[in-house]
């Protein structure tokens, strides 16, 4: 069978054109030939960025934003992160312009972590993990009013970890953001 395991889809129609997403009604064929519709989010696409600082005492410490989620009507804990609403523009650039207006912070250095599925059961969007070193402070440059309202946390990164393992952070990108990081350091430390 072939990577897609013999599903194909066969038509699609656009039912909601939005600011960023569109949804979709989709019609595929599964491999015996049986029809199935699904409705689908499009999405151009997120960048998450991880700043990595370390304080006097060489402990890796982590920024990030605790914020307003009007899906969840509650305030997450993230890193800091956005859509790709600039079409056209390089993944690790979102990062870098990211950074800046949600953290305050200009990255030296951004190495790429991953990029990840966050929810494959409704949604074609692809969120592209980055690593930020050598930040330095810069004014930051907020968009929207869930960002107006937004905290900037620092804390280590062993902190951020056992904020994943209480369930403080669960927001999926984060989470994966901060384990690829400390087993990256874990893995360079041996």
């Amino acid at each position: 069978m072939s990577a897609d395991q013999g599903f194909r889809r066969v038509s699609e129609r656009k039912i909601h054109d939005g600011y960023v997403w569109h949804l979709a009604t989709a019609q595929f064929e599964a491999p015996d030939g049986t029809a199935f519709t699904r409705d689908v989010v499009r999405s151009p696409g997120a960048v998450g960025v991880l700043p990595l600082t370390y304080n006097s005492a060489g402990e890796p410490m982590v920024v990030l934003v605790s914020q307003y989620r009007p899906a969840y009507e509650r305030a997450l804990i993230e890193i800091p992160a956005g859509t790709r609403d600039i079409e056209g523009e390089d993944t690790a650039e979102v990062a870098r312009r990211e950074l800046i207006e949600e953290a305050g912070l200009s990255a030296g250095a951004v190495e790429l972590l991953s990029e990840i599925y966050p929810s494959p059961g409704m949604t074609d969007s692809v969120t592209t993990l980055y690593l930020a070193t050598d930040c330095t402070p810069v004014p930051d440059d907020r968009q929207g009013l869930e960002e107006e309202y937004m905290e900037v946390l620092e804390v280590s990164l062993a902190e951020a970890i056992a904020m994943i393992d209480s369930g403080e952070i669960r927001d999926a990108k984060s989470v994966v953001a901060l384990l690829m990081t400390e087993r990256r350091l874990r893995s360079s430390d041996q």
